[in-house]
């Protein structure tokens, strides 16, 4: 089945100042916050931002929701990029996480199963890993859709994620979720400059 462009113009236009990971694990809400280290009993019901100026900043509360069989993660900070944090948390089980600080034109994408990172794109590291068989005609399609050097966080890495979780992250979907908040301890890990 071929993929069909996805409109991310909302994320890029008024959230387009912000940094954030997007994490999708398939796993439990209360699973993944436990692997975090966090107190699920501690995080407290809340929407999707529905305005910029409302958006967490970093070191501020992560946002869980669930959505089917995964669990979604917004973080406000570099979290989807902290190899050893990914790569825990997928023990078991599949993580997809994409990362982006659109303003500097940074984004960061990662695919790991059961502990191993499977794909990986980072800002000027292109395809360190090499492109797994599972997604070859994937990035043909995207290389199709978008122009060449499109940044992931434009489309690209929705449509990754789509492939790969089967969540089409939509504004609607993202809104439309109740939502989570809270805090985890804070990971040994080093931001992307």
């Amino acid at each position: 089945m071929s993929l069909q462009p996805i409109d991310v113009s909302w994320l890029c236009g008024e959230y387009s100042w912000e940094s954030c990971s997007f994490i999708y694990v398939r796993a439990t809400p209360e699973q993944v916050v436990a692997r975090l280290g966090g107190r699920w009993e501690d995080f407290t019901p809340g929407a999707f931002p529905d305005d910029p100026d409302d958006f967490p900043g970093p070191g501020e509360p992560l946002g869980v929701t669930s959505i089917g069989d995964w669990t979604f993660v917004l973080d406000p900070d570099w979290l989807g990029t902290c190899e050893g944090v990914i790569t825990e948390l997928s023990r078991g089980t599949r993580l997809v996480s994409q990362a982006a600080l659109a303003i500097k034109c940074i984004d960061y994408f990662y695919w790991c199963e059961d502990g191993e990172i499977r794909f990986c794109w980072g800002d000027d590291e292109g395809y360190p890993i090499g492109t797994p068989d599972e997604l070859v005609d994937t990035m043909a399609d995207i290389d199709r859709l978008y122009p060449r050097f499109s940044y992931l966080y434009k489309g690209p890495a929705f449509l990754l994620v789509e492939h790969l979780t089967g969540i089409r992250t939509t504004e609607r979907l993202l809104k439309g979720s109740t939502f989570r908040w809270g805090v985890v301890p804070e990971p040994a890990k080093s931001k992307p400059q």
